[in-house]
């Protein structure tokens, strides 16, 4: 007899198989990243369907087959209805889809990025569409998932010499995963790192201590959020193979 297991989690992706089935990669708050098998669930008279697309948070049943776990039940608790109909939203979402994609291996729970993915779909489905800067909350997600996963980067000191970090000029090393003071990068004539504003460096500083509602009203210029993107990017080259 099958062994049924159930757990809340969030759609990530989906895909065809054959002329009915779908294969869903779900994150789990038990199980961690899962591809789960619903069957028949393209055809209109499936009992599954209501309960589970892209970016529902389910309750959801499975049980584990030869190749597949193939779900058995699946209750929908929220649509995040105001990300699904936003463009703007939509586009964020489907960018943490990215990361979780490339960081986070299949079947290996973690209750701190559980708790931050939901955070994150909970947040984002909120936010006020009309907030210039709705764009930053993926930087929320990003850095701090990062810092669960072990590459934190220490924003209070420099990475060669370990001295407190001085106002002035401050360097970003994704190579070195942390900022360089203007002597060590005299020093070592590092033409690959980039100088970074002291307000961005506070930006990084208020994600990783998770201060949401001073975050959420920060008014950013877009030179700044360029900058902050670039850095991200290099960051995530630096620690993660290219892809092919």
């Amino acid at each position: 007899m099958a062994f049924h297991y159930r757990t809340l989690g969030i759609i990530l992706k989906k895909r065809e198989r054959g002329e009915a089935d779908q294969i869903f990669t779900v994150y789990t708050k038990d199980f961690g990243k899962l591809e789960i098998l619903g069957k028949g669930i393209r055809k209109i008279t499936s009992k599954l369907r209501p309960g589970i697309d892209t970016f529902y948070f389910s309750e959801l049943e499975f049980i584990q087959g030869k190749r597949y776990k193939t779900l058995t039940d699946a209750s929908l608790i929220d649509r995040f209805e105001h990300t699904r109909q936003d463009l703007k939203r939509l586009a964020i979402a489907f960018k943490v889809v990215n990361v979780i994609d490339r960081f986070i291996q299949k079947q290996d729970p973690d209750q701190k990025t559980w708790s931050l993915f939901k955070e994150f779909f909970d947040k984002l489905n909120k936010l006020d569409s009309k907030i210039s800067n709705i764009g930053l909350i993926y930087y929320y997600f990003l850095w701090n998932l990062l810092s669960f996963l072990g590459y934190q980067i220490d924003l209070y000191n420099c990475v060669f010499c370990q001295k407190k970090l001085l106002p002035g000029k401050i360097y970003f090393s994704s190579k070195d995963g942390g900022l360089i003071c203007l002597k060590c990068f005299q020093r070592s004539s590092r033409f690959w790192d980039r100088e970074i504003d002291s307000d961005i460096i506070k930006v990084l500083r208020m994600i990783l201590k998770k201060n949401w509602d001073t975050f959420v009203r920060l008014r950013i210029d877009s030179s700044c959020q360029k900058t902050i993107e670039a850095i991200s990017k290099a960051f995530i080259s630096s620690v993660l193979p290219p892809k092919f």
